[in-house]
């Protein structure tokens, strides 16, 4: 699933922040993962963390319904590094959500990733 907007249509910057809530249960029989890309090089985003991306494989913090919070943007949120994927400030990005393995879910549309959401 490609995320190139955010929930009010605008193109994804480095220097804002973002959130997505990755909802409980996703439809992968091996794991989710979500990975950025720069918008001009298309290659993983490239910052000074060597992170990319995250992944359910990861020791990740879980809401109590068992949704996991990530956090995009040029600064982790205090207490919350570990769902913290960083950006580039003054370059563009886009997303690849994927399901390794999909389920049933996935392709019957029942599971919805919700629009990834500026924090402003």
């Amino acid at each position: 699933m490609g995320i190139r907007k955010d929930k009010d249509g605008q193109s994804l910057q480095g220097n804002h922040d973002y959130s997505l809530r990755v909802p409980p249960n996703a439809p992968a029989k091996q794991f989710w993962a979500f990975t950025l890309y720069d918008t001009e090089t298309r290659s993983f985003i490239d910052t000074k963390h060597d992170i990319a991306g995250l992944d359910s494989r990861k020791d990740l913090i879980k809401n109590g319904d068992g949704s996991v919070d990530l956090y995009i943007g040029p600064e982790a949120p205090q207490g919350k590094e570990k769902n913290w994927i960083p950006t580039a400030p003054g370059r563009g990005w886009f997303g690849l959500f994927r399901l390794y393995a999909p389920t049933e879910a996935y392709f019957d549309r029942s599971w919805k990733l919700p629009d990834l959401v500026r924090v402003k």
